[in-house]
This record gives structure tokens, sequence and C-alpha cells, in this order.
């Protein structure tokens, strides 16, 4: 219904099942009992229907399906999740104009991973399906919309077989109340029910059950298990089967960012001054390529400097040949990539890149920001890379959403959502797309725009902390706001500045151009807060900290100005921003060193330096704390902070070693 609401027109349904004789089998994919009456849906729909039987197993149940490199990507042989593929083969065989599949699942991570691994890795015959997930992470309770379902199986704590064959809406009020005794969920997404649509808007013809059997599972005091066996059942033809289908879609925005939305439409575009647009070589010599500090490896400034006759795909593949003999140095891989911050010369260059650059990833591959930016010619790409060697695969959670829906925008493109391992969450750069179609709102709007890109940071870090595993909440490290238009900056740090957590370190950069034309991207550095702990007796144990904010100000002669901000979490874990501006002192920067020495004992192990100018810091040499981590050197038209315009630089810089602090 959402999907036909969204424009687009169904075409055939498909289903798997179990064998002959069987009501249902054991999977963790498929809901196998109600199939006595798929047959009426389908005629219902008035549409064909494809059927096949399920003759795999669950043989992978971890969190990724497939492999994170493109050549081991590939189906795993006897896992049900291929019969999925086998049965959407027939339906494109027979319909080669299909685009997308529509799926049931509604919170399940688990299924969605696997149909859009389905469609999405490289296998013999190959989909373009776009899998549609409606509704996704919003209130389900709202959803009926003309629908009649009816619960055809029960196993949920509370739920009995006097359930099974009531209406959705009949059971509202119970779902309501297990959910606040139990939280069982509402949706049934914990397996707690099933159920079987006998009418909705798209039907048009209704099912009519006319005998059914209570088939009892398993009996026990808690939770039993009892589906309904449909025995015989018939379509009725429906009085009038031209029903308006107006599914019930939620609000592009919540409150809280219909409020940034109204900030910036309260206010005026403002001058920045002049803005001088320059290309840059100014680059950093630091204690070497890369860096490794207890598992993470950071490779920075990753560009080709060879015949400048290459094609720009060409050129793609020789920066990620030497990003692969700098992570082999290490002994990491593609695999191992958490975080990759691309910058290329021209977003008209974006397609061809990025169709090398998916080449390299399979399933859940690195977040990633891409903003044009003005590179020194004739390099056309400059990327970096945060890795790090997970022990095992289950240490690193991908939110990788490629279905649509109105939760956030799916990820068409070689990137995830967000990547967390070691307590450290990298999301991806975010753009105002409405995410049910991903366009962008027409006609242009600034204010629509950023509260969009601030929605989906929200949305994609809520979905991550829910479906990850153990309890956190989450910090942001630092926020970075990328824009294309520098009138549009002093709006947006207005609004923005004050939705921020107090004190958060926060950037505004103007650069060349955004994917998409678009005005803002937002990007996110965020840490869980959790902390291996040793107690007195040498026993590990998980503790959430809060990091403690702050800023500080060295000032200088002739209204030359460092600025510092920080977060970090007792010396652990340390993310700072230092802008410069007129800085000819020595004596500031030693300031400077001091002063960063005495909020954290880690050095830094990754940074990007921000430059509106090919100039040194200081004439000759930059000061030393900027000479011994790696340094990604990115050319931007404008700098600001919060509550202060105009820097000459800005230093993001991060320490991210794992930490086990001894108490007692």
């Amino acid at each position: 219904m959402h999907c036909h609401r969204n424009g687009h027109h169904l075409v055939a349904a498909a289903s798997l099942g179990p064998g002959q004789g069987k009501d249902e089998i054991d999977s963790y994919m498929y809901q196998t009992v109600g199939q006595d009456a798929i047959e009426l849906i389908a005629q219902a729909l008035d549409v064909p229907l494809f059927r096949r039987v399920i003759t795999g197993a669950a043989i992978n149940t971890g969190a990724e399906y497939g492999h994170r490199t493109v050549a081991e990507n590939t189906g795993i042989s006897g896992d049900e999740t291929e019969d999925l593929y086998a049965l959407l083969s027939d339906v494109k065989a027979k319909y080669p104009e299909v685009e997308g599949v529509s799926v049931g699942a509604i919170l399940s991570t688990y299924q969605r991973v696997r149909v859009e691994h389905v469609y999405a890795a490289p296998r013999p015959y190959q989909h373009d399906h776009i899998s549609y997930q409606r509704i996704g992470a919003v209130d389900c309770r709202s959803h009926l919309s003309g629908l009649v379902a009816i619960l055809i199986k029960v196993a949920g704590m509370g739920l009995t077989p006097k359930h099974l064959g009531q209406t959705l809406g009949q059971m509202q009020p119970t779902l309501t109340k297990l959910n606040t005794l139990y939280e069982l969920h509402i949706c049934g997404e914990g397996g707690e029910y099933e159920t079987l649509t006998l009418d909705c808007p798209l039907f048009k013809r209704r099912i009519n059950l006319i005998e059914t059997e209570t088939v009892i599972h398993s009996d026990n005091d808690f939770a039993t298990v009892a589906y309904l066996r449909v025995v015989k059942a018939s379509l009725e033809e429906k009085p009038d089967s031209n029903t308006a289908i107006n599914p019930t879609i939620p609000p592009l925005l919540e409150d809280e960012f219909v409020a940034v939305r109204d900030a910036l439409d309260k206010t005026t575009p403002a001058s920045c001054g002049e803005i001088e647009v320059q290309s840059t070589s100014l680059s950093v010599t630091s204690s070497g390529p890369n860096a490794a500090v207890d598992g993470w490896v950071a490779v920075v400034d990753v560009h080709y400097e060879g015949d400048a006759g290459l094609s720009v795909e060409d050129e793609a593949r020789e920066c990620f040949k030497l990003l692969q003999e700098r992570l082999r140095a290490c002994g990491l891989d593609y695999s191992h990539c958490a975080n990759i911050n691309l910058f290329i010369s021209s977003m008209g260059l974006f397609g061809r890149i990025n169709a090398v650059y998916a080449t390299f990833f399979g399933s859940n591959p690195p977040a990633r920001a891409c903003v044009a930016v003005d590179l020194s010619p004739p390099t056309r790409i400059k990327l970096d890379c945060l890795a790090y060697a997970e022990t095992r695969p289950q240490d690193r959670y991908a939110l990788h959403v490629q279905g649509l829906s109105y939760w956030a925008p799916a990820n068409i493109g070689p990137y995830s959502q967000a990547i967390l391992v070691d307590d450290q969450a990298f999301i991806s750069g975010q753009i105002g797309m409405q995410p049910s179609d991903l366009s962008l709102p027409s006609p242009s709007s600034l204010s629509l725009e950023t509260a969009l890109a601030c929605q989906h940071v929200s949305r994609v870090l809520g979905a991550l902390r829910s479906h990850s595993a153990g309890a956190w909440y989450g910090h942001t490290q630092l926020a970075l706001y990328w824009l294309q238009d520098p009138a549009h900056l002093p709006q947006v740090r207005q609004a923005c500045g004050s939705t921020e957590a107090a004190g958060v370190p926060s950037l505004y950069v103007v650069v060349a151009a955004l994917p998409k034309a678009a005005l803002v991207e937002k990007q996110v550095l965020v840490h869980t807060g959790r902390f291996t702990v040793e107690d007195e007796d040498g026993e590990l144990e998980t503790q959430l900290a809060t990091p403690s904010i702050g800023a500080e100000d060295i000032l200088g002669d002739n209204g030359s100005i460092i600025h510092v901000e920080y977060s970090h979490f007792s010396g652990r874990r340390l993310s700072t921003l230092v802008c410069f501006r007129g800085v000819t002192d020595p004596a500031m920067l030693r300031s400077l060193e001091k002063y960063l020495s005495s909020i954290s004992c880690e050095k830094f192990v990754y940074g990007r330096l921000f430059s509106r100018t090919s100039q040194s810091l200081l004439p000759g040499s930059l000061p030393s704390f900027l000479t011994n981590f790696p340094i990604t050197t990115i050319p931007v038209r404008w700098i600001s902070t919060t509550k202060v315009d105009s820097w000459d630089y800005a230093l993001c810089a991060v320490s991210l070693p794992r930490e086990t602090e001894k108490r007692g």
C-alpha cells in the first residue's frame, strides 16, 4: 500500500513456503504459516503468484550476510536466503521490467540485510532491485489504514489460542497492554505473532475464512505457540473495488527538527565577506603515511602523483592501490575500513569515481563523506581512511540500509549509514534528501534540507544504538557541517549550534560542492561512552562514562587567536577542534601544546586540517604537535565555529586507542 502511495505499480506476488504436507517450518527468514491461503491473496490482488519451497537452512545467522570484499561477497550455498534469490530470479525472468521488491519486515535487521544482499551482491544472475521497507522505524500502531488482518499464529507472552482469528484492530488494546507488561512488540517484530490479510484497499476481492482449525504447536503457562490452519476459504466480490489507497504517512519531520527548520526560516542570509577560492597543495609531513595504535590504523592524504594523463577512473584505482598498500603494511585490508573521507575536484566526476569506488567493497562498506574541494591540479581525488583490526567479525556493526522507507535515506551507493567498532561510531555524511524517494526538497529549501540532514543523523544514530549489542547512549565528539554557499553559513550555524549538546566541538566549512547539489551535509563522530574497567580482582566490567566538554582561547598580539574545543573521557578518548587565525608567534603554539597535554594523556592518532590558504601556520615550518601524527589537508573556502567566524585553519584531531582502566 505504501509502495502504491509512492507511485509504484504492483507486478506480481512471490512467496516461499514449506514443502507439501507441512503447515510451517522453523525459519529465521520467512513466515511459513498461512501458506494454505496464499493463492487467495494473489487472486485478491489480481496479480500472478510465484512460489518456491524453502530448501535451505539458516546457515549464516550472524549480523552480516556475505562478505565485505567484492570477490567473496556471493551467496552462501545451502542457506535459506538463497531460496529467495531463486524465487526472485523466477520473477525477473518473467517480468524483466521489475525494479523493486516490497518486503514485510518492519524492523528486522536480520531479514533486511538478507533481502538486500539478494539483489545487491554480484551473482551469475544480477538483479537491479530496490527493496522497499516503507514504514521503517516509526510508530507502528497507526498503520492499519483500512487493512483487515487477523492473527494466524501466536507465540508471545500473554497471547493465547483465543486470540487467533481476531483482527489487529480488535487486538490493539490487548497488544498495547502486553507491550506495557512484557515489552511484547506491538507489530510482532519479535516473533510474538503472525498475521493473514483478509482485505485491504489494494484487494479487488476480500477473503472469507469458512472453516479453520486451531493447531497447538507447544503448550505452556507463559507463551502457548498455536496457529490457524485454513481448511476452507473463498473470495467475495467487493461492492466498490476502487477504494482510495491512502495509508497513513508519518510527518516528514519530527517536532525537534521542525524547530530547526523554523529557526532557519526566521534567519536571513548574511555575507561572509569576499571568498578567496584557490587550490592548495599544502601538506603536513607527519611521522608516516599511516599510524597503527592498538588496532587502529589511520591512512591519510591518499592521492596519485604520477601521470597527469590518466582517466579519472584510473586515478581512482591508483588511489585505492595506494590505500591497499598502506593498509597491508599494517596487516589490514579494505574489509577493515571503518570510515573514508573522499575529496574530489568536481561533483561532475562523482558518478565515474563512485563506480570505481564500489568495486572495492562488498557487504557493509565503510561509512563515508564525499565533497568537492579545490584540489591542486592535476589531482582530482584525495581520500583518507580509518581502519580497525577487530578480532571477531561481530566486533564491528554496520548499519547498511538500502531499502526506501520513511526513516532516513537509503544507501544505494557503496557506503554504510554508520559503522560502530571499538565503541567508536562513524556516521556518514547526511544530506537533506526525502527518504521516500531520495529527492531533495523542491523548490530548494535550506531550512528543510538542514532539518532533514540533522534528523537523518539522529535517526541513524538511534537505529545504530537500538540494533547493536549492549546498552549505550552515545556522545557526539565532533559535528561537522559542510556547506556549498557561504551566504548560508550564518543561518546554519545559528540554527544548528543550539541543537548540539552544549559545547560539543562543531565546525562549519564551505566547500566547492556537495553530492546532488545539496546545500548542506552533516557528518558526526560519536563515542558510545562505554569503557572496559578492570576492578581490584582483575575482572573486567563495562561502565558508561560521560565526556568532559570544554573550550579555551589563546590570544596573541595583533588580533591573533587560537581557539580550542574538546570532548574527552578522563583522558581515555579525545576529540579536539583547534582553530587558528593570524598566528605568527611560536609562543602561542607552545601554549597550545601545553594546554592539550593538560586535558589528555594520550597522543592524537589522526587529524584533518582544513585550510583557507596554502601558506604554513608559521614561516618555515608547522608546529611540532602537527608533525607527530597523520593528518589529511583539505582546502576549503570558509571556516567557522559556532560562535566565531572566519578562521585561517581548523584542525580536527582524534585519539582512538582502546584502553582498559584499572580501578581501585
